[in-house]
């Protein structure tokens, strides 16, 4: 494969909801990556200038709907932005890897699907080998934060024991689909009702748990996902939902991995309109006990698109298959100057 000191790495970006228009909006100020095509399903946003759609300076493409079509286009990496539900892109990666092309993707749980849909799981790493393509789950959380930045932490430890992950966000500045997703605005019944159809949660604490356990070589006995709502005490809201006293201002999600009936990972979440203290905080107990604190936390939206266009480097150079963060190339920043 070529690198990014050779020429740019070409890429199309699928998929132009949020996160899809801001990945643009991040590439066309990089150098060394080429946007090469643009695929949505949404008619309002076909022919238009994907560039001008994201917010920024024209690019010159055009975004079209028929996938398969732009597919056969040269390029490298396919950006996949669509869905946070693995079953969902089984159908969209397929074409994909048919097509050659390798996938950076922010579906969640594609970050480490191995345990939680072994049979899909195999059948995108057998596909991806046989097309000499790399595909890979990523993003800020799971992709970063409470997967691959703790396993990295533990590198300088000669023991661990356990390791305890935390993510404190003031959700009054992430976008509207994500307010929803925590359950912002919602009656305690609402909220209730929304978290046990699984509509109110977020997507990919098992994932997390699981790379964690895999890279450190343990074998879970269990994991649990354990989410409530954050009762609002006081009038709270953002630009996009107003949360009165004794609704939902969003959840505190906890998970669990048990290793011989040890509780060895534990991963929380707290995102709610007006949290007081966002912040992103790794505790690894061992020797030496390692802490690492980001006070003010790490802004997911900015870092998902950063991470997917950072990852298209390492996923160049990764092996063929159904990759993690574990195990691609270390991922950073990078452009050509």
């Amino acid at each position: 494969m070529s690198s990014a000191a050779e020429r740019p790495i070409r890429v199309i970006q699928m998929g132009l909801g949020p996160i899809g228009q801001r990945t643009v909006a991040y590439l066309a100020e990089r150098n060394g990556i080429e946007l090469v095509g643009a695929i949505d399903i949404d008619p309002d946003k076909q022919g238009q200038d994907v560039g001008v759609l994201s917010g920024t300076e024209s690019l010159g493409v055009q975004v079209e709907a028929e996938a398969e079509a732009v597919l056969q286009r040269e390029a490298d990496v396919v950006l996949l932005t669509t869905s946070s539900q693995f079953t969902q892109l089984k159908s969209q990666l397929e074409s994909c890897i048919k097509a050659g092309k390798s996938v950076v993707s922010t579906c969640e749980e594609l970050a480490f699907p191995f345990e939680t849909d072994p049979e899909l799981a195999v059948h995108i790493d057998q596909l991806a080998r046989e097309h000499q393509v790399a595909v890979l789950g990523t993003g800020v959380n799971p992709g970063f934060l409470m997967d691959a930045l703790p396993i990295f932490l533990t590198s300088v430890c000669r023991q661990v024991d356990r390791v305890l992950v935390e993510r404190f966000q003031d959700a009054s500045i992430r976008r509207l689909p994500f307010q929803q997703k925590i359950g912002a605005g919602l009656t305690p019944e609402e909220f209730e009702e929304k978290r046990q159809s699984g509509k109110i949660r977020h997507v990919g604490f098992s994932e997390s748990i699981r790379m964690i356990a895999g890279a450190l070589g343990w074998k879970l006995d269990k994991v649990e996902d354990i989410v409530a709502p954050v009762i609002a005490e006081k009038a709270t809201g953002s630009q996009f939902i107003q949360v009165e006293v004794g609704q939902c201002a969003g959840l505190r999600q906890l998970g669990y991995g048990y290793l011989n009936g040890e509780q060895v990972i534990t991963l929380e979440l707290q995102a709610y309109l007006g949290h007081p203290e966002p912040r992103d905080t790794v505790t690894v107990y061992g020797d030496p006990e390692i802490h690492s604190n980001i006070a003010g936390g790490v802004n997911g939206d900015v870092a998902t698109c950063s991470m997917v266009l950072n990852a298209l480097q390492a996923v160049q150079n990764a092996a063929p298959g159904l990759r993690t963060m574990a195990d691609v190339p270390l991922t950073h920043w990078y452009g050509q100057r």
